[in-house]
């Protein structure tokens, strides 16, 4: 039987496989990423399974940040918070606690909703919505392109067709026998209509079709809406959360 830390590292393996970052370094058993634009998860020091103690790799990532000019973030794990006690103390904000959610794919009701679009790859209209939906500048828009090219295992781009344009939009990485949902959001003047759980809904049909037993996710804990989403999709598990440690931006 699986133990729930045995399970949440799992998880946690799976969710960096399925936002790599196309820029990173290993340090004392810690990944320092830094892939640029605005993702927190892919700009920061990350304890692997079997971390030890953390001083050399806080000193490599404030080097390493501080070399490319931009602030260092720390991302502090439950499941490995031994970080936490030397940035407490220092100049470093908590943002962004993070809830990882987890269900298995054992009993999935109806079938896939035809009116999504699955591919194996983002079209331009499914990148350029997703720009839009994320304000994301240039450089943001291309560190998404150079995850996608990073993404290494199978994977499937949901789009929740309405009025012949995407109303909602995910993707989500099959790490074995383990879905990891990302990216879920949905055009502003359609929420609240049901298109991200169409969306969502989709891609655990299709991972369960690939022998999938179970997916998981992460969101922020204060996002209320998207954990009310989760909640009406089975993911009433919560296995652990995390939060970064932010520091100041460089002078």
């Amino acid at each position: 039987m699986t133990s729930d830390i045995d399970l949440s590292w799992r998880v946690e393996e799976a969710c960096l496989n399925a936002w790599p970052s196309p820029r990173q370094l290993l340090v004392h058993g810690y990944l320092l990423r830094a892939t640029g634009g605005t993702s927190k998860r892919q700009n920061s020091v990350n304890p692997l399974r079997g971390s030890g103690a953390p001083e050399p790799a806080i000193a490599a990532g404030l080097a390493l940040y501080a070399a490319l000019g931009r602030r260092a973030i720390f991302r502090v794990p439950a499941i490995a918070p031994q970080m936490e006690p030397l940035l407490a103390g220092g100049d470093y904000t908590v943002v962004d606690e993070t809830c990882t959610l987890f269900r298995d794919l054992d009993a999935l009701p109806g079938g896939p909703d035809p009116a999504v679009r699955l591919t194996p790859a983002p079209d331009a209209e499914w990148l350029a919505v997703r720009d839009a939906v994320n304000r994301a500048d240039a450089a943001a828009a291309q560190a998404f392109r150079d995850t996608v090219e990073t993404l290494i295992l199978p994977r499937a781009f949901a789009s929740a067709v309405v009025d012949g344009g995407i109303g909602a939009f995910a993707f989500g990485v099959l790490d074995s026998d383990l879905l990891v949902i990302e990216s879920v959001a949905t055009v502003e003047h359609l929420r609240g209509q049901g298109h991200a759980k169409r969306a969502v809904g989709a891609l655990l049909h299709w991972a369960r079709g690939q022998g999938a037993r179970a997916a998981c996710l992460q969101v922020v804990a204060t996002n209320a809406p998207a954990r009310a989403l989760y909640r009406g999709l089975g993911f009433a598990r919560e296995l652990y959360r995390y939060h970064y440690r932010v520091g100041p931006e460089p002078a």
